[in-house]
């Protein structure tokens, strides 16, 4: 095709070489700040593609960048590998009875994440090479974005100071940008402390920390009344104290997940929780210690970034799938239900079809219903401009977090996609690297964004990167 980007031909010709990284990491899946075999691999491949390599970024042993091109602007492609637990689904089946108890699994489609966007900043070097043009582009390697946040460390490391601009991509159902909104959410565990003693014997004596959980949760659930519509707080307890009743729980341990639409009201939302959980320890006779284990950001707008996105994926168009792919992708809808299918088009704005796979682009203007969540990413959203994509690796009604997208995380649909993307990556990053004007926009955007309302890390200035 005569109007053709360079940076195609340059995906194409290694595309083969990262569907083999993505079912690599598919192959092994870790958890946040475990994932040493996916980053590895990721490492081996920068090595073979010959980027500069930086180990162990921010203190993190799986956490890397690698970085082609000398001088001009710095323009970031991100990309994740982190898997999540209980997803451990074979590849290719539709059946949940496939899935292995207690096992991991690709279930938000990490290992095409990072292994497109590796594929795209390997395009974006290899088209600088050639044409000896000045710029650099970095693909970062973040772990743990699975409630690890292992981005925000990174940002409060420094490890963005001298970026000019990030991309990333998501899988997902459809093709087209990812909007800017997410909640910014703290998690937080609350550790209580009484006095064991007998049950039945002496139970004047003892402290109960089960018991200062249990009122806490229930203070915190009056609490859901008084809180903005947008906020979210979710509870996990961890630790019960026991399992034998006749005695009285000398430790437990709740953990809180707290979301808001904004980091200062997100903030503000963890004194009250915490507020609730001093109550507990004071009615129980207890007392609490409030353990601060992670922190993320909504998501900041760049509106010029995103059209850039937007313009770059119409140009490469959806991924063209044969009746194998469709009829894979139509054995997945039937074990989502009608309701999770209808749940998808109402997120994406886009007008319900027969349609098994997206089979287009949906417009930049076009939004749907939110569904709130919460990534790492929006960190780098206030560190630098950014932007990212989503691809349609999935069937239509697919949800992220289950075994049917860790099914589909090894398909020739999934591989195609991804390539769709890493090729709209690349040469969004390339528009970036060789016209001034373009990035001066998006940069200009963010300065006023951020004038307005200045960037603070959501981490407590004690809080360090650890498994959760």
């Amino acid at each position: 095709m005569s109007n053709e980007n360079p940076l195609w031909p340059l995906v194409d010709a290694k595309k083969q070489d990262f569907f083999a990284l993505a079912d690599r990491v598919w192959d092994t899946p870790e958890l946040l700040y475990k994932e040493h075999r996916s980053a590895a691999a990721h490492r081996e491949m920068l090595q073979a593609q010959g980027f500069r390599i930086t180990d162990n970024v921010a203190g993190i042993e799986t956490a890397m960048m690698g970085e082609a091109g000398e001088g001009g602007p710095v323009i970031a492609i991100l990309g994740e590998y982190d898997a999540l637990p209980g997803l451990s689904q074979k590849a290719g089946v539709a059946e949940p009875d496939a899935v292995e108890a207690g096992g991991s699994g690709h279930g938000c489609g990490h290992n095409l994440l990072g292994s497109g966007a590796l594929l795209a900043a390997t395009a974006v070097k290899d088209w600088l090479a050639a044409n000896g043009l000045p710029g650099r582009v970095r693909y970062y390697g973040c772990p743990a974005e699975e409630g690890g946040a292992a981005k925000t460390f990174m940002v409060r490391d420094g490890v963005f100071d001298d970026v000019d601009a990030a991309l990333s991509w998501h899988p997902f159902n459809f093709n087209g940008i990812l909007p800017p909104l997410t909640l910014a959410v703290a998690m937080v565990d609350f550790h209580f402390k009484g006095r064991t003693a007998h049950a039945a014997v002496a139970p004047h004596l003892g402290r109960s920390a089960l018991d200062a959980v249990e009122l806490m949760n229930v203070g915190v659930n009056y609490l859901r009344e008084h809180v903005p519509q947008d906020s979210r707080i979710h509870y996990a307890v961890t630790n019960s104290g026991g399992i034998a009743p006749n005695v009285v729980q000398e430790n437990a341990t709740v953990r809180y997940s707290v979301r808001s639409l904004k980091r200062q009201d997100m903030q503000s939302l963890v004194e009250r929780v915490t507020n609730v959980a001093r109550g507990a320890a004071m009615m129980t006779d207890t007392t609490v210690t409030v353990d601060f284990i992670s922190a993320m950001s909504e998501m900041l707008d760049n509106p010029p970034l995103y059209k850039l996105l937007q313009s770059h994926m119409e140009a490469a168009g959806p991924a063209q799938m044969d009746a194998t792919d469709l009829a894979f992708a139509k054995d997945i809808q039937a074990t989502v239900g009608a309701e999770s299918i209808d749940a998808a088009y109402q997120a994406s704005g886009v007008q319900p079809s027969d349609a098994v796979m997206h089979d287009g682009v949906i417009p930049y203007e076009t939004r749907g219903v939110p569904m709130l969540g919460s990534t790492d990413l929006g960190d780098i959203s206030w560190k630098v401009p950014f932007a990212q994509l989503t691809g349609a690796t999935m069937a239509i009604g697919t949800t992220l977090h289950t075994w049917q997208t860790t099914a589909q995380g090894k398909s020739p649909a999934a591989h195609k996609a991804m390539a769709q993307v890493s090729k709209a990556l690349a040469g969004a990053a390339a528009e970036l690297l060789t016209k001034p004007q373009v990035l001066a926009e998006a940069k200009a955007d963010f300065r006023e964004r951020t004038a307005r309302t200045p960037y603070q890390s959501p981490l407590t200035p004690d809080a360090k990167p650890r498994v959760a």
